[in-house]
Formats: C-alpha cells, structure tokens, sequence
C-alpha cells in the first residue's frame, strides 16, 4: 500500500535540502544553488546522458559514486559546466566546498550542473554562497527544489510511504526539466533519496530497470542533453532489513520508485517549454515490450501530432504515421486509435482505417490539459506509455534567445 506525501527530497528520515542564489545567475530572484545531505552515508546508484559530449560533473560523479555511495548532493543552475577547458576542476571544487563546510567527503559528493553549455563557470559565487546555503540547511525541500530550474515554470517534487517488514519506508524526490528532454538513460536533473536499507547493487539494479519504463519514456523536443542525470542515495534509516536481493521487498521497493519517477516524468513533460498540455500515449496489443516502447514513444515525439494537439485537431493519421516510420514490425490494418481526456473519449481510428466521429466531441476531448493518445495494435498483451506535451509558438520564442 503506497502513499502520496510532501517532502520531496526531504520526505525520508535522514534528509536535509537548501537552496540559495549565490550570484550564477543575473537574476537575482532567482535560486541557482541547490544542496541535499543525508546525516549518514548511502547507498548511492546513478545512470548519465548517452549524448557522447558530456557535462564535466558527469564525469566527478561517477568517479566519487564507483564505489556505490554517497552522502550528499550539489548542484548549480544557469550554467551547465559542459565543454569548459577547467570543467572538471571546477565539478571538483564544488564536492571540495561541500567537505569543507559540511565534513562530508568529497569523494562522496555528488555533483551537477544545468543550464548554458559551452560558457565558463565562476567559481567564486558557489564559494561565498556555501556559508549560507549550509547554514539554511532544513527539511524543506522547496529551496532546492526552485534552485536547480532552469526554463522551469514549476517546481518538481513527489514522495510516497509504504511498508517493508513493518517499517515505514519513504521514497521521495526531485527533478528538473522542461526543454532540451530527450533521455537516452535517465533524463535532464533528477535526485531521489529514500530510507530504505538496500545494497548498492540491488540499489542500482532497480534504478537501472526503472528509467527504462520512466525517464526514458519522456520526450519535449527530440534533444538528448550534455547533462542528464538521475541518481539515488538510500541511507537506511528506516531501519529494515537490507534488501540484498530479489524477492517481497524488492519489488515493493521498486514499485515505490516507479511511483514517485511516473510522477516526475509527468511533471516534466507537462511542463515542456512553451507547452499547454501534457501527452500521454497509452499502447497496448503489442507482441513484444521492445515494440511497445518504440510505438509509444515514436507517437510522443511526432511534431506534425504535437502541433495537432496544440491546436485541438483530432488528425488521427499522425499518430499511425508516426507508428509506420517508428521501425516497429506491427499490423497497420489492426491498429485502433483514440483520443481521451476530462471530457470523455472519441475513437477515430479501427483496424487501421478512420471512423466517423463528432469532430465537436473531438474537440472538447482535446482542448483540455491532459490528453490520452490510446493505441492498441491488437497483437498481444504488452503495453507501455510515453510521455510528453504539445508544440506551441512559444517553444521556438523561448529557445530562440535562450543564451542571450
């Protein structure tokens, strides 16, 4: 039995978050400074961009995590520390900074930035903010989570509670993305801290198969970034059994995560740049997971159908087109679609041939803010379900002076 809760990633025993603008940033209203601490070391797991050009925190934080663990977290916004000649120098400054005024390790730091790429990072403005941004240290999660967004409009939190052998068990969580959303891996920022007792491996292991089905089911615009990250420090605080392999706790472990990461990917996506609804493609009837995946996530990504449901425009054919180039081995001529939302479901699609429908009803089904694009293939039993959100004017005016 799972339970939503507030904390985010304050939400679990043990967990400490502050957010601060120490001056990265031009405005000044805005946090740009994020850290987490746990008051004991954790069982730590992290999976990175496959873009092959790299964020240098990227490179810090798999090097301090090899040996599974961890014990806090820093992470500045509004310059992303990627393709800058010292970018290393400066990733290990921040986890040198973090030792100094917290005593945690460097070594078990955690470290990430976001924002411009290819612009030197300062790291001045992280130094003289350390004193404050250690010393607001709270189990308020909002600071940290305001100080890692970039074109954000809102923040990302989520927590859940659930019971392993009698003890309350928490799952919480972070996350920062709204354009530049393509994951191979994970995706843009996202930390998660819980105080389940588990080893590093099985830590990793569920971490691992969970973005598969998450974060890498979520797409804004077609763009894979430099500085994706998703990591996960478990400290043991709830004082369970270590879960050191397969079995009960496992899974309700790994369930609880795919809660609060299935709530963060439909944060995010709804909150793409310039976007006004969120997408969620549900595919089912598929004969394999594999083609469940690539359908779904082939439909999320189609700008021609993103565009059609900014405009509230039932144009079903993108939706079997975009399945026709996904390279997916399906029957077109057993392919359903429909449309669904607030307001009711219209099917416009059956055996892969268009249907009479009310383009009235179509309309209001898709002029609200959360939009279900349903696809059976009826095929087999798998399904899966992607993530992502409409394409506006505005996401062209947004990144078309996004560094200036």
């Amino acid at each position: 039995m799972y339970t939503y809760i507030d904390g985010g990633v304050c939400a679990a025993k043990g967990f400490k978050a502050s957010g601060i603008h120490c001056g990265i940033r031009r405005n000044k209203t805005k946090r740009d400074l994020a850290l987490v601490t746990s008051s004991v070391k954790c069982a730590a797991a992290a999976v990175y961009t496959k873009n092959l050009v790299k964020g240098a925190p990227i490179y810090v934080t798999r090097e301090n995590i090899s040996d599974g663990y961890a014990q806090a977290v820093i992470v500045n916004s509004g310059n992303a520390n990627t393709c800058n000649a010292n970018g290393i120098e400066i990733a290990e400054e921040m986890c040198l900074l973090t030792e100094k005024y917290t005593g945690i390790s460097k070594k078990d730091v955690i470290v990430a930035s976001t924002g411009v790429i290819g612009q030197k990072l300062d790291i001045t403005p992280i130094a003289n903010g350390m004193p404050s941004l250690v010393s607001l240290l709270s189990e308020d999660s909002f600071p940290a989570a305001e100080a890692i967004m970039t074109t954000d409009t809102v923040k990302k939190e989520a927590a859940v509670s659930f019971e392993i052998g009698g003890k309350t068990v928490t799952v919480g969580g972070m996350a920062k993305g709204s354009g530049m959303i393509h994951p191979n891996m994970a995706t843009m920022l996202v930390f998660i801290t819980s105080d389940v007792s588990i080893s590093p491996v099985m830590l990793k292991k569920a971490l691992s198969e969970d973005v598969k089905k998450s974060f890498n089911m979520v797409s804004v615009d077609g763009d894979t970034s430099t500085n994706d990250m998703c990591s996960v420090l478990a400290n043991g605080l709830a004082g369970n059994d270590e879960i050191t392999g397969e079995g009960e706790d496992f899974e309700a472990f790994k369930g609880a995560l795919n809660l609060v990461t299935t709530s963060l990917c439909r944060m995010i996506a709804g909150d793409g740049e310039g976007a006004t609804k969120l997408l969620e493609c549900r595919v089912t009837g598929a004969k394999d997971q594999e083609t469940a995946d690539i359908v779904s996530k082939s439909v999320i990504c189609s700008s021609l159908l993103k565009a059609a449901m900014f405009g509230a425009d039932a144009n079903w054919g993108r939706v079997l087109c975009a399945i026709g180039y996904s390279g997916a081995d399906v029957d077109v001529n057993k392919i359903d679609v429909s449309f669904a939302s607030a307001a009711g479901r219209v099917d416009v699609c059956k055996n892969g041939a268009g249907i009479d429908f009310s383009e009235e009803t179509a309309k209001a089904v898709l002029s609200e803010k959360e939009i279900g694009i349903l696809v059976d293939l009826n095929d087999a039993e798998y399904a899966a379900t992607a993530w992502g959100c409409d394409l506006t004017y505005d996401y062209v005016k947004i990144n078309g002076d996004y560094r200036t």
